[in-house]
């Protein structure tokens, strides 16, 4: 299992290549690469900056990582999150799964990434023409977040 909080930018290829090297139990990886956007209800986004409390953030990630892990068969999990300014284009976060079948392998990234959007405590504020503006919490999330909440796990496919 690997867990970071970074400013600096990650090599997806890399992390993919990571989650299996030298794990013949591997059959399926899967993975989810989250891009900042240049456009936000409609209004154009220069900048994004996503602030943290590292403590707080890291024992959260952990959290919901040690969850999926005990939902499905796992065998390996990176996920990666980057706090700092960032641009339009530049990766945001990254989630890999290892396991023995794609089933538990896309469910799992899934359910991270569904609970990272609103378990996770990040603080994003967007630069837009007009000035700086907090992101709220999307009532959306939070209904995806909660079909996890009917089923303690999904079925293999």
């Amino acid at each position: 299992m690997k867990i970071l909080v970074q400013e600096t930018d990650f090599d997806p290829g890399a992390e993919i290549a990571a989650l299996h090297a030298g794990q013949p139990r591997v059959g399926a990886v899967t993975s989810f690469v989250g891009l900042v956007r240049d456009v936000n209800e409609g209004d154009a986004i220069n900048t994004l900056t996503l602030e943290h409390y590292p403590a707080m953030t890291e024992k959260s990630l952990r959290g919901i990582v040690d969850e999926a892990m005990g939902r499905w068969s796992l065998l390996d999990v990176t996920v990666i999150h980057r706090v700092g300014l960032l641009n339009p284009l530049d990766r945001i976060v990254f989630v890999g799964v290892a396991s023995g079948h794609r089933g538990e392998a896309f469910a799992a990234c899934e359910f991270i990434m569904d609970f990272l959007k609103t378990r996770a405590p990040f603080w994003k504020k967007e630069g837009t023409p007009q000035g700086d503006r907090w992101v709220e919490a999307r009532a959306t999330d939070d209904e995806v977040a909660e079909r996890w909440q009917q089923s303690s796990k999904k079925d293999p496919a």
